[in-house]
């Protein structure tokens, strides 16, 4: 059986991070820092994303079984969730199956609903490099620039590009992700007429339009103790954007759960 890599730090109550497309633990990890002052922290690479394995099915179902069975092994019947974008949907798929393992929730900047995307965008350009003649990820970086201007997503994406004993590799496994992204940008629904009953807090950034009125209507059907705050000047990356905000309402919020 394979099994999903994490971090713990901290003693308290567990909270369980979970990052988001392209994504790992490893960017939560200054966040980390603070939360385990309050809670033992958990931060995981979901599957065919950092340190965890590759596999050859990507949907939210097998995702939450993932996490589950984390939790089982690290005995953990009762804890805190907190998931950004994909990691967000996973903790909104493994609510579905079992509320009972949330004393609360924090979803970041998503919604349970099916978006538009255009990753093929970014995943065509990553996957014509041919990677035994890349030196350096500088070069890398720049056999990508014409394709992905923008430098900060270009940065966020190269994280995955690591060099071991044979040579650079992607963390990433963009095959399998492209292949199945419609289930990634969509969601699913484990059960017919679902309600999760969890202290949820939804949090989305003003410049961001993941989550708008139509969004809010869904989250206020499904999630029926939720909560929508606002973080002023944020977009998607609201956690990396505004830290301290974002740090502060999860904070504020878990206190009271």
């Amino acid at each position: 059986m394979s099994e999903l890599h994490f971090t713990s730090s901290g003693t308290g109550k567990p909270l369980i991070v979970l990052h988001g497309l392209f994504g790992s633990g490893k960017n939560w990890q200054s966040h980390t820092r603070h939360f385990s002052s309050h809670f033992q922290v958990f931060n995981v690479d979901l599957r065919n994303h950092g340190d965890s394995f590759h596999a050859d099915e990507m949907n939210y179902a097998v995702m939450a079984v993932d996490v589950e069975q984390l939790l089982h092994r690290q005995k953990i019947e009762h804890c805190y969730i907190l998931g950004h974008s994909m990691g967000g949907k996973v903790a909104m798929a493994l609510a579905q199956r079992n509320p009972d393992l949330f004393a609360a929730m924090i979803v970041a900047d998503i919604a349970p609903v099916a978006y538009f995307h255009h990753y093929d965008d970014l995943i065509d350009p990553i996957l014509s490099l041919r990677l035994k003649q890349i030196e350096s990820r500088a070069q890398a970086d720049q056999l990508l620039r014409p394709n992905i201007p923008e430098d900060q997503l270009r940065a966020f994406l190269l994280q995955n590009l690591v060099r071991d004993s044979g040579g650079w590799r992607w963390r990433v496994n963009w095959k399998v992700i492209q292949r199945d992204m419609e289930w990634l940008t969509g969601f699913v629904d484990l059960r017919d007429n679902w309600v999760v009953d969890v202290p949820t807090l939804f949090m989305r950034g003003d410049k961001s339009d993941y989550i708008g009125d139509a969004e809010i209507e869904v989250i206020n059907r499904h999630f029926t103790s939720s909560t929508i705050t606002t973080i002023e000047g944020a977009g998607h990356w609201l956690h990396a954007e505004k830290p301290e905000a974002f740090a502060r309402l999860a904070l504020e919020f878990l206190r009271l759960n």
